[in-house]
C-alpha cells in the first residue's frame, strides 16, 4: 500500500510535469560582452569578449580595447557577470530512472553479474523531469552509467538537450565499467587493516577469468560473436576506457594492479573514497581519478569527520588527475549540487579556479573529450554557462545563461517554478 500511495504521488508530479522542448541550434552569430570568463585551465579574463559561431567558440579574448560590430548578432551584455565551460558530471545514473521504488522505471542495473554488452545510452530518458534541474546550476554534459553486477556494462555521454538519446548523444559507448571486489574492514580499528574472508579472491580470481577468457576470444579468428566478449574488445585495443570502481585501500591497489598487469593504458579509479591514503602510490601509476562525492561522511569511525572534503587537495599537491561525481544516495535528484561540492573543496584548500576545473577540464580530459569540451577556449564546443554570481557557492549561483554548442537553453523547469509560485504567495503574507 505504501509503495502504491508513492508511485501515485510521483506519477502526478509527472503529470503534470511537461518536457521541455530542446533548444534549436545556433543560427546567428552569438556576442557575451563584458563578462568574468573562467577559462576552466586556471585562467580568469576579467573583461572578455566571447563569440559563438555555428556551435563553436569563435573567439574569446580581453575585451578592454577591441570595437566590436553587434549589427548581425546576439548580443548579450555581461558586465560584472562570471562565465564559466558548461560542468560536465561523470559517472551518474541521471535520466536512467526517476522512480526508485518501481522496479520497471529503473533501468540502471541489469539482471546479471558480468554485462559489458550492456549500453546504458539506450536507456537514457531524455524526458526526466529531473534533467532540466541539473541544467539551471550549470551541469551540461554527464556520463551515463550503469549500476551493479560485476562488470554492469557500457557508458555513454550526452549533453542534457535533445529530443531523444540518439540527439542528446555526444560521446558513444565510451567505457567499460567494473565493480571491484568489496574487501571488510572494521569501522573502529585503528592501522585500517582489511580482511576479506576468503571471498575477496575469489571474486578477483573471477574477474581475471572473464578477462582472460575475453582476451583470448579478442585475439582468435573465432567467426561466432559473443555480445559479452565482443563488447570488451574497445577495452584491449585502447579505444574503450575501463572505469575501476573500488573504495578501499585494498580495493584500490587491487585494481590498479590487475589493470597493470593486463597492460591497460586506457584505465580511471571511480569513487575511490581512501584515495588521499593512496595518493603517491596513484601518481606514481599515472591513474586518474573520478572522486565520490565530496559531501559525505567518513567510512570509518576514527576518522576526521571533514576527511572526504578534504580529498581534494591531498590528491592536487600529489598530482593525480582527479575530477568530481555525485554518486551515492539521491544522486539524481542531488545531481544539481555538483558545483557545491567543488566549492566545498575551496573551503579545503584549493583555489576557486583549482575547483572549477574539477568539474570542467579535467572531467573532460579523464573522459578524454577535453578537445571539444572542458574550457572556454578557440575551436572548442560552445557549451557555457553565465551566472549572475559565484557558480560554485550556493548562496551567489544564479544560472542566468546557458548554451550547449551554441543553443540556448530554457533554464525553467517544475523546481524554478515552484519558487516563484510560492515566492509570490510569501510576498502576498508579507504584505498583509
Amino acid at each position: 500500500m505504501k509503495n502504491l500511495i508513492l508511485i501515485s504521488l510521483f506519477l502526478n508530479l509527472f503529470a503534470h510535469t511537461v518536457a521541455q522542448t530542446p533548444a534549436p541550434d545556433q543560427n546567428k552569430r552569438i556576442l557575451l560582452y563584458g563578462g568574468i570568463a573562467h577559462i576552466g585551465n586556471g585562467e580568469v579574463i576579467e573583461n572578455s569578449l566571447i563569440i559563438l559561431e555555428d556551435g563553436k567558440i569563435l573567439t574569446i579574448e580581453d575585451a578592454s580595447n577591441i570595437r566590436i560590430d553587434i549589427s548581425d548578432a546576439e548580443y548579450y551584455d555581461v558586465i560584472g557577470k562570471h562565465v564559466y565551460p558548461g560542468f560536465i558530471l561523470p559517472n551518474t545514473t541521471l535520466g536512467l530512472a526517476d522512480i526508485d521504488a518501481v522496479r520497471a522505471t529503473r533501468d540502471f542495473d541489469e539482471v546479471g553479474e558480468f554485462n559489458p554488452h550492456i549500453r546504458s545510452i539506450i536507456a537514457y530518458n531524455t524526458d526526466s523531469p529531473v534533467v532540466p534541474t541539473v541544467r539551471t546550476n550549470g551541469v551540461l554534459v554527464g556520463q551515463i552509467t550503469p549500476r551493479g553486477g560485476v562488470i554492469s556494462g557500457t557508458s555513454s555521454l550526452v549533453e542534457f538537450d535533445g529530443w531523444n538519446y540518439e540527439d542528446a548523444l555526444y560521446k558513444e559507448d565510451d567505457a567499460i565499467h567494473i565493480n571491484w571486489p568489496e574487501s571488510r574492514f572494521s569501522f573502529v580499528e585503528h592501522n585500517h587493516k582489511e580482511n576479506d574472508g576468503g571471498e575477496y579472491e575469489k571474486k578477483r580470481s573471477d574477474i581475471m577469468a572473464f578477462f582472460s577468457k575475453a582476451k583470448s576470444y579478442v585475439n582468435s579468428s573465432n567467426k561466432k560473436i559473443d555480445l559479452k566478449l565482443e563488447a570488451m574488445r574497445g577495452v584491449f585495443a585502447g579505444t574503450k576506457q575501463l572505469f575501476i570502481h573500488a573504495r578501499t585501500v585494498k580495493e584500490i591497489k587491487g585494481a590498479v594492479l590487475f589493470a597493470k598487469n593486463l597492460n591497460l593504458e586506457n584505465f580511471v579509479l571511480v569513487g575511490a573514497n581512501d584515495a588521499w591514503r593512496v595518493a603517491d602510490f596513484l601518481a606514481e601509476n599515472e591513474v586518474p581519478v573520478v572522486l565520490n562525492r565530496l559531501h559525505r561522511l567518513p567510512m570509518r569511525k576514527n576518522e576526521d569527520v571533514d576527511v572526504a572534503y578534504k580529498s581534494a587537495k591531498i590528491l592536487l599537491d600529489a598530482g593525480v588527475l582527479f575530477c568530481l561525481d555525485y554518486e551515492g544516495d539521491m544522486e539524481r535528484m542531488g545531481a544539481r549540487n555538483l558545483p557545491f561540492t567543488a566549492g566545498t573543496s575551496v573551503a579545503y584548500g584549493l583555489n576557486k579556479e583549482e575547483a572549477l576545473m574539477s568539474i570542467t577540464l579535467n572531467a573532460a580530459k579523464i573522459l578524454r573529450v577535453d578537445s571539444s569540451l572542458g574550457s572556454l577556449e578557440q575551436g572548442k564546443d560552445a557549451t557555457l554557462i553565465v551566472s549572475e554570481g559565484d557558480a560554485l557557492d550556493v548562496m551567489s549561483n544564479n544560472i542566468s545563461l546557458a548554451f550547449i554548442r551554441g543553443k540556448k537553453l530554457d533554464l525553467n523547469n517544475h523546481q524554478t517554478d515552484l519558487f516563484e509560485k510560492y515566492k509570490k504567495r510569501h510576498k502576498g503574507l508579507s504584505n498583509e
